[in-house]
C-alpha cells in the first residue's frame, strides 16, 4: 500500500470514535524522506481543533528542545509524526486519558514500514517507552536518564507538557545534557 493511501486511511480511522468525546479526528505526519520521528502520547483538545500535531504549549517546548522552526517542523520530508493514540482520548482527573490502545498495534507497524529513512525516534513519554523500549527501567526519569542505552534508534523523553516544568527543574541534567545532544543530532540530520 501507498504511503498517501495509508495517510488516508488513518485520517478516516472511525475504530474507536464512539468511545471518544470530541469524536475521531486522527492526527499524523509522515513522508518517506523524513530522518525524524517523533512518537509522543496522543493530540490535546487543541491539536484536535485544528489538525496540527503538537500546536500547543508542549509543542512550543518540543520545538525549544529540538531547536527547530515551524516551517521545518512540520515539514513532513523532515519530521514524522506518528502518536500512540491519534486521537484525543478525552480528560481524566489529572489531564488528558491515557491514548487509545487501539491505535498502536492498527496503524504503527503500517506506518512504519514507509519512514525507512529514519535516523532518530524520539519516545516522548511513558506510553511510547513502554510500547517500544526493552528492559527499560520501571520510572520515566529513571528510563530518559538512561537515554543513550537506546541510541542510535531511539531516544526516550519527558513530555515537554508544562505539567513537568517541576520535574524539569528538579533534573537539571535533562536540558544540560540530553537537550544539547538532541539539539546537535537533529541539526546533523536535517
Amino acid at each position: 500500500m501507498a504511503l498517501d493511501t495509508l495517510l488516508r486511511q488513518i485520517r478516516a480511522c472511525q475504530v474507536c470514535a464512539s468511545a471518544l468525546p470530541l469524536g475521531a479526528n486522527p492526527v499524523v505526519q509522515a513522508h518517506s524522506e523524513a530522518k525524524i520521528l517523533i512518537i509522543g502520547q496522543a493530540p490535546g483538545t487543541k491539536v484536535h481543533q485544528t489538525s496540527i500535531p503538537w500546536n500547543d504549549a508542549s509543542g512550543n517546548r518540543l520545538r525549544e528542545w529540538l531547536d527547530l522552526d515551524k516551517t521545518t517542523f512540520y515539514d513532513p520530508k523532515q519530521v514524522a509524526i506518528m502518536p500512540m493514540g491519534f486521537c484525543y482520548p478525552g480528560r481524566g482527573q489529572s489531564g488528558d486519558l491515557p491514548p487509545r490502545k487501539e491505535c498502536a498495534p492498527l496503524w504503527h507497524e503500517a506506518l512504519l514500514k514507509h519512514l525507512a529513512n529514519i535516523e532518530l525516534t524520539l519516545l516522548i513519554g511513558q506510553y511510547a517507552q513502554n510500547y517500544y523500549l526493552t528492559d527499560k527501567p520501571k520510572t520515566l526519569t529513571e528510563t530518559v536518564q538512561r537515554w543513550q542505552d537506546w541510541l542510535p534508534t531511539y531516544l526516550p523523553l519527558p513530555h515537554p507538557s508544562p505539567r513537568n516544568t517541576l520535574w524539569l527543574r528538579n533534573n537539571p541534567w535533562f536540558e544540560e545534557q540530553t537537550v544539547a545532544y538532541i539539539r546537535q543530532r537533529v541539526h546533523q540530520l536535517l
